[in-house]
């Protein structure tokens, strides 16, 4: 009897672990879909040109604020944390100016960016389009002979892609100065010195690295909140819903595509 039980729980758990990994790659195979609808949407140009520039301001310049809030205590806390770590050790001071560039620019800049983007925009926009979804507006969209998609999808996504970087290049540059002001007024370290760090041991791959990441990002984190929005039902709950999905999968998204890219591009570059 015991050997029937126990041979009854592992068919249990490998039936769940089966039903988990067909249901992740529904899933996986519906958001590539998706895509492959959304790229074929992007032909019709005269359809999501005019909302491009709107979304990019909402977007993009809506999320400045938090975007130089994030990258000045960044820098502060990462200049300080060097600091700490290099204390003692047989290291030359202008190691933290090395640490914070390469931290900020390759890592915090882009990731952690990102991931307050993913809750502003991913929110914003799953709750937008669902909105529209749950109140009929879509379906008035396709009676005039409106791509959906078109029309709702591609500027969102096109103005995720752009704005991301530039918004992570931003990060750096304000990052990096407030890692340079913290070391003047909490370290007591000379300019020179931070300075001389930074020029060292820089390379233009720092920041090609950190903005390719933002631009994947932005397409991953406003593609996957699209997505949510439009298949919003149930209304002001369904909606709700639909918004704390696109956070949490905007969220996974871009600890994915991080680790992606450090696998795949950086690791190369290691060896």
């Amino acid at each position: 009897m015991a050997v029937v039980s126990e041979t009854i729980v592992v068919a249990n758990q490998l039936e769940a672990i089966g039903s988990s990994l067909q249901k992740g790659l529904e899933q996986l195979g519906a958001a590539a879909r998706f895509a492959v609808e959304a790229g074929r949407a992007a032909t019709d140009v005269k359809t999501w040109w005019p909302e491009l520039v709107t979304q990019m301001r909402l977007l993009g310049v809506a999320s400045l604020p938090i975007t130089a809030f994030i990258a000045l205590f960044t820098g502060i806390v990462l200049a300080l944390l060097a600091s700490y770590t290099l204390s003692g050790a047989a290291v030359p001071l202008y190691f933290i100016g090395t640490a914070a560039e390469k931290g900020i620019a390759m890592e915090l800049a882009p990731v952690l960016t990102g991931l307050a983007l993913a809750g502003r925009v991913g929110a914003n926009i799953a709750a937008e389009v669902g909105t529209m979804r749950v109140t009929e507006q879509i379906d008035a969209l396709e009676t005039l002979a409106y791509d959906p998609d078109a029309y709702l999808v591609v500027p969102r996504v096109l103005a995720g892609t752009i704005t991301f970087p530039i918004l992570v290049g931003l990060a750096i540059v304000i990052g990096v100065a407030s890692a340079w002001s913290a070391s003047q007024l909490f370290l007591d370290m000379p300019s020179a010195e931070f300075v001389k760090g930074v020029r060292r041991y820089f390379d233009p791959f720092d920041v090609e690295y950190g903005v390719v990441k933002a631009a994947s990002f932005g397409f991953a984190v406003t593609l996957g909140a699209c997505r949510s929005g439009l298949a919003s039902s149930g209304g002001a709950q369904g909606v709700g819903q639909s918004a704390t999905r696109a956070v949490v999968q905007g969220s996974v998204a871009i600890l994915v595509l991080d680790a992606f890219w450090a696998m795949t591009w950086l690791l190369g570059r290691v060896r």
